[in-house]
């Protein structure tokens, strides 16, 4: 089945406090976003690649498009996440959809295979890390609550999430509460969703602080810096 993969790069992300989008701040010399291009189009199943930008940032995605070797459609996304997926879901030819965070610039070939097979087998699929830390609530008054959060179980959600195009579709557009990820529109619908192991260098970049570990885990080596196409 031809497989999609759809790349998020239209959010504000006012948590990095920047005057530009995030996704084109240089991480080591190379565009945050050229990252995620690069690593999907070092994917052999990938069969395209659908950018979906901010309105006006076309023309800041075509130029790192040039150097991906990989069938590339760039589309405007919405006011929200939701919108903004199913944009890219729409313009999208295969019948299985990756949704990809533009923010995560190191899902690993690995991870996205994982996703691919698991999406095959199960028709919609994230990938998720155990929570380790301890987790409370607090009062308005940001004191401590007794009561503890039961830590077995409970998930961190990453992307990119795999669905069969044609279920995605069918819940995003019958989303109407905003949604933070894309397999929650698909439980709201009645669907199930499956996980695979996620990848704890599979790093959102939400703060300046996320930038200086992204350089760090470069500089290590411990996440590759594709500096040939894709």
């Amino acid at each position: 089945m031809k497989v999609s993969a759809v790349v998020l790069a239209a959010g504000r992300g006012e948590r990095m406090k920047e005057s530009a989008n995030k996704v084109y701040l240089p991480l080591r010399g190379i565009p945050v976003l050229s990252y995620s291009l690069r690593a999907f189009a070092a994917i052999p199943e990938v069969d395209e690649i659908i950018i979906v930008t901010r309105r006006g940032e076309e023309g800041l995605a075509s130029r790192i498009v040039r150097d991906i070797a990989r069938p590339t459609r760039i589309v405007p996304g919405g006011k929200r996440r939701q919108d903004s997926a199913r944009a890219g879901a729409e313009a999208a030819s295969g019948g299985v959809v990756l949704i990809h965070d533009a923010a995560r610039p190191f899902p690993s070939p690995s991870l996205i295979g994982r996703v691919i097979e698991c999406v095959e087998r199960h028709g919609a699929c994230v990938p998720v890390v155990p929570v380790a830390d301890t987790v409370r609530y607090t009062d308005p008054d940001g004191f401590l609550l007794a009561d503890r959060i039961e830590r077995k179980g409970l998930l961190r959600m990453q992307t990119p999430q795999g669905f069969l195009r044609d279920r995605l579709l069918a819940a995003l557009a019958a989303t109407v509460e905003t949604i933070t990820d894309d397999a929650s529109a698909v439980l709201a619908a009645g669907g199930r969703v499956a996980t695979v192991p996620g990848e704890e260098t599979n790093i959102k970049l939400t703060t300046k602080g996320d930038l200086l570990l992204g350089e760090a885990l470069l500089q290590a080596g411990i996440v590759a810096r594709e500096d040939r196409n894709g």
